[in-house]
């Protein structure tokens, strides 16, 4: 199995930014700047709003989607940032399934600062995809100061509550993958014992390596176990390795997700 045609094309056009530029006033991009941590570290958010009736996608947007993709170049006082993104919307796009939001989103910023950091920039741009009948990658700059004495924001902590779960808190008892070899790449077959399935549920799988596509599950349930049957493939076309423990897998459901980190032999 090869990758929808939709999803190459995607690959081909989302870094021509003078296409996403004609098409910015479909999104807009607002830094939250948030507050700084007990351990000296800040949370702060890019809020992002688009036309009403548009959407845009999670950060594994499915064979319909187009991934969003962040740069900080330009910041200051800052190592890192870990985008927290918002239990996402199974949508779907003419009879293909993509994984995001509608009307925009408020996603947090996890940010590592650098030691006895004072008052930091976050600076950058995001590309994402937002779709109404048409999909287009609309890239938006962004920058902001990050105050010392910043105060929580409800926007941000509304979004830090609607975050996946983890395995054990929404009672995940076991998580198998095998994996095997296909014409194109390997099949990996996840197997997940948990409680609380209401049906209906819908799995996502990701490997550390973005770069290696992963086809959409194939979900089914049996009692209390949710069988998903996946296909990877490298870009190169060439053999490649797979750890398990750097597999993620997402189950998201009725008003909830569940994040999943790794699995054993199964």
């Amino acid at each position: 199995m090869r990758p929808p045609l939709f999803s190459l094309l995607t690959m081909l056009v989302l870094p021509h930014q003078a296409v996403s530029q004609s098409y910015d006033n479909l999104a807009r991009v607002e830094v939250l700047p948030g507050w700084r941590t007990d351990t000296n570290d800040h949370v702060a958010a890019l809020q992002i709003t688009l036309k009403p009736g548009w959407i845009t996608y999670w950060r594994a947007p499915g064979d319909a989607g187009i991934p969003p993709h962040m740069t900080f170049t330009g910041s200051r006082e800052i190592e890192s940032v870990t985008p927290l993104w918002p239990t996402p919307q199974v949508l779907g796009d003419y009879g293909m399934i993509s994984i995001g939001y509608m009307n925009g989103v408020t996603v947090p910023l996890s940010i590592d600062l650098s030691p006895d950091a004072g008052v930091a920039e976050i600076a950058g741009e995001i590309t994402i995809g937002v779709c109404e009948e048409i999909c287009i990658p609309v890239t938006v700059a962004f920058e902001s100061l990050l105050p010392l004495d910043g105060n929580p924001d409800a926007a941000i902590t509304a979004a830090l509550a609607s975050q996946p779960v983890g395995a054990a808190e929404a009672g995940v008892q076991d998580v198998t993958c095998q994996v095997s070899p296909s014409q194109d790449g390997l099949q990996l077959n996840a197997a997940i014992a948990m409680t609380g399935l209401n049906g209906g549920e819908h799995v996502v799988i990701e490997t550390q390596d973005p770069s290696i596509w992963v086809s959409e599950a194939v979900v089914t349930q049996h009692g209390n176990t949710l069988s998903a049957k996946v296909d990877l493939m490298h870009p190169s076309g060439e053999p490649f390795g797979l750890q398990r423990d750097g597999i993620r897998i997402t189950v998201i459901g009725e008003g909830r997700a569940i994040d999943i980190q790794g699995c054993r032999a199964g």
